[in-house]
């Protein structure tokens, strides 16, 4: 079943795009914040929109965008929704230029062949390894997978991987780091593109209203799965008597990180806030002292540019493309994955040290405005669609 917003006005069309992503507002994620920005910025533009997407309701009030959008169920077998979503995909093709697959990849490939219709991919992170971590066939890092051997299941999923990130005419990732991965899957790097995330100016965000604390406010915001590494957080804040913590996410970890938190006797200094909106997420980071990104692997984490853009200082582990955001000892302190004691140093820093929590928040913001401008990705996003169109 599939539910179409209102069409609404749009300036002279120069381009019909079809944008495919797997989650969608409500949703929360990078695609799902990333993709009503960029589809209203096209329309903007002049562009003709149209977005598919899964959803896990059909009733959903879209007349607010711009653009078309269709819902496609989410909770139903894949049996039935992966060749639903394939027609649907090929059946909006029909009239589109080009399509900017964010997700269902597979279904994206399949249906720009059936209709011979230029595909652009935006690769955020690799789908095969997080299959593999979440049914818990490996423990390994993202880099680590991508040079091992595995059984043949597990080998086939990364072939298949391979095998249709390559059936796009273009790859845009947002960090060089990412792109030297979809290197190794096969794909000729003169077709990889690497576009910044960036943020549109946050302006007048109001801290959120949290129950009185004595000590120091840490935050850290993420889906609640393992390689994000919130377990260790919980355990490290533990330790730390005058810190408190907020989780803000969802996430098949959450029951066994609430089990943590109780087993470590700190029920009271976590609150886990569960899925909320971006403007919620803002006003929860703009309440805390410090924000911490404990992942072991991260493509470029938006999250960590907006911490800094409402003026939080940041800890992160330096892994994947954090780096390319994060300078350490300048705009922010980089530490070691899975180091515990690296990461209670930083914090205990961090608290004792109000001016160097001042200076790297200052410089954050500054990092923010000068390097990740949305104007900019916009504009080379939009680049490199029209190059797709033949």
């Amino acid at each position: 079943m599939i539910v179409r917003s209102n069409e609404k006005e749009t300036p002279k069309v120069m381009h019909n795009i079809l944008i495919v992503t797997g989650i969608f507002p409500p949703d929360i994620g990078g695609p799902a914040s990333y993709v009503p920005k960029i589809a209203t910025e096209l329309c903007k533009r002049g562009w003709k929109t149209t977005v598919i997407t899964l959803s896990d309701s059909l009733s959903h009030d879209d007349s607010c965008y711009s653009f078309r959008i269709i819902r496609i169920l989410r909770p139903q077998s894949k049996l039935k929704r992966i060749p639903q979503t394939i027609w649907t995909i090929a059946q909006y093709a029909k009239t589109a230029d080009v399509i900017f697959a964010n997700g269902l990849f597979l279904e994206s490939v399949i249906a720009s062949k059936l209709r011979r219709k230029p595909l652009v991919m935006k690769i955020v992170g690799d789908w095969a390894w997080e299959r593999s971590v979440n049914h818990g066939w490996t423990k390994d890092t993202i880099d680590e997978f991508q040079r091992n051997r595995y059984p043949i299941y597990i080998q086939s999923i990364k072939w298949l991987r391979s095998v249709v990130t390559r059936g796009s005419y273009k790859v845009i990732t947002p960090s060089h780091y990412l792109r030297r991965i979809v290197e190794g899957w096969g794909v000729n790097s003169d077709r990889i593109e690497v576009i910044y995330n960036a943020l549109e100016p946050i302006n007048g965000v109001s801290p959120m209203q949290l129950p009185s604390f004595a000590g120091a406010t840490v935050i850290t915001v993420a889906r609640l799965v393992t390689w994000k590494g919130i377990d260790r957080i919980i355990k490290v804040v533990s330790s730390i008597s005058d810190v408190r913590l907020i989780i803000v996410g969802d996430g098949n970890e959450r029951t066994y990180l609430e089990n943590l938190v109780a087993d470590l006797g700190i029920v009271e200094r976590v609150i886990f806030t569960g899925k909320v909106s971006r403007q919620v997420v803002l006003q929860y980071i703009k309440a805390s002292n410090i924000f911490v990104l404990n992942s072991t692997y991260e493509g470029l984490p938006h999250i960590v540019l907006e911490a800094m853009a409402v003026g939080v200082p940041v800890i992160a582990t330096d892994v994947g493309g954090t780096g390319e955001v994060v300078q350490h000892e300048v705009n922010g302190l980089l530490i070691p994955p899975r180091d515990d004691e690296a990461l209670r140093n930083a914090i205990r820093r961090m608290i004792d040290n109000p001016n160097e929590r001042e200076r790297f928040a200052n410089i954050g913001q500054f990092t923010v405005l000068e390097r990740f401008q949305w104007n900019k990705l916009v504009e080379l996003t939009e680049k490199h669609i029209i190059s797709a169109i033949k």
